[in-house]
């Protein structure tokens, strides 16, 4: 009888709006991709899709707020790291814990690009290290929360240049990166879509790209190695997420239908425009087996770099 009531489900889904649960302020990465893929994806589904933003929390609030909700493919979180892996390791208090919510599909990968308030002088990352090191704990770093892939990366960042800088965290990327322009903190470890249209207009100075290499998401930046830190690299995704329970079948028309969305030439310039590569899963079983690795990354990042929430 399950079976068939999963199966009879998962031919009538969806016949009302998705809800697209975004865990951080308008304006910043996630809602930048959410945004993005919105509209191919509810034309593949053949329903509108809602975007809902739910900040706070390192993206907890939103992450547990899907969690709770009903298992029949009507809501959907689109998350990062910070959801399934960093805050489950930072904080045991937590109201869901990640096999609560079924993986889907991952959608984007990007690495973070660090950048300045012009006014600080600082036009390198060798600079950057100098006055750090200068001033131990002097220079603020805003970011889009505690745990969240810019954070972890400046926490790694600080790890591996040997050292301290004040991380200041806001309830979203596009709130953070206001700072910096502002004056009110230094710089971020920033994603490119919150980034880059600042350092375009002059706002913003950017530094470096936090692949290893150049990427042809912003070629005019170097790379950690040609920056002068090779030891220093790390990327961050976005993925669609269910409540456990959701029918295997609904999850498989919601990954097809993103399958559909992110092959579309349009959403990949759109994407690549601002510094975000479309990343597919082969499958939900796929993404799950990518997720067990990428786990492994992140715990250790917040142990070595002795990550803490407030």
């Amino acid at each position: 009888m399950p079976l068939f009531c999963s199966v009879s489900q998962a031919q009538v889904y969806p016949n009302k709006p998705v809800r697209l649960i975004v865990g951080f302020a308008p304006g910043g990465a996630a809602d930048y991709v959410a945004r993005n893929i919105s509209v191919p994806l509810g034309t593949a589904l053949g329903q509108s899709i809602i975007i809902e933003n739910k900040p706070g929390a390192g993206s907890s609030i939103a992450a547990e707020s899907v969690a709770k909700s009903p298992p029949d493919g009507y809501t959907v979180l689109i998350a990062s790291p910070s959801s399934i892996s960093v805050n489950p390791a930072l904080n045991l208090k937590l109201g869901y814990r990640p096999s609560d919510l079924l993986p889907v599909s991952k959608v984007t990968s990007s690495p973070v690009v660090i950048a300045v308030n012009p006014n600080t002088g600082i036009s390198s990352v060798k600079e950057l290290i100098a006055k750090a090191k200068q001033d131990s704990g002097g220079l603020n770093y805003a970011t889009s929360g505690n745990g969240s892939a810019p954070h972890l990366a400046g926490a790694l960042f600080s790890q591996i240049a040997d050292i301290k800088m004040t991380h200041i965290p806001f309830r979203g990327g596009s709130l953070a990166i206001q700072s910096v322009v502002a004056g009110d903190t230094q710089l971020t470890f920033g994603t490119p879509p919150s980034v880059l249209p600042m350092v375009q207009s002059g706002r913003l100075r950017a530094l470096a790209i936090s692949s290893k290499e150049r990427s042809q998401l912003a070629p005019n930046l170097p790379g950690m190695k040609e920056a002068g830190l090779p030891d220093y690299e790390i990327e961050f995704w976005y993925g669609l997420f269910v409540p456990n329970g959701t029918p295997a079948p609904i999850i498989q028309k919601i990954f097809e239908a993103t399958q559909s969305a992110l092959r579309q030439p349009n959403v990949k310039v759109a994407l690549a425009r601002e510094g975000t590569d479309v990343s597919l899963s082969a499958s939900p079983a796929d993404f799950s087996k990518f997720l067990i690795e990428d786990e492994k990354f992140w715990v250790k990042l917040v142990k070595s770099a002795d990550v803490k929430v407030d």
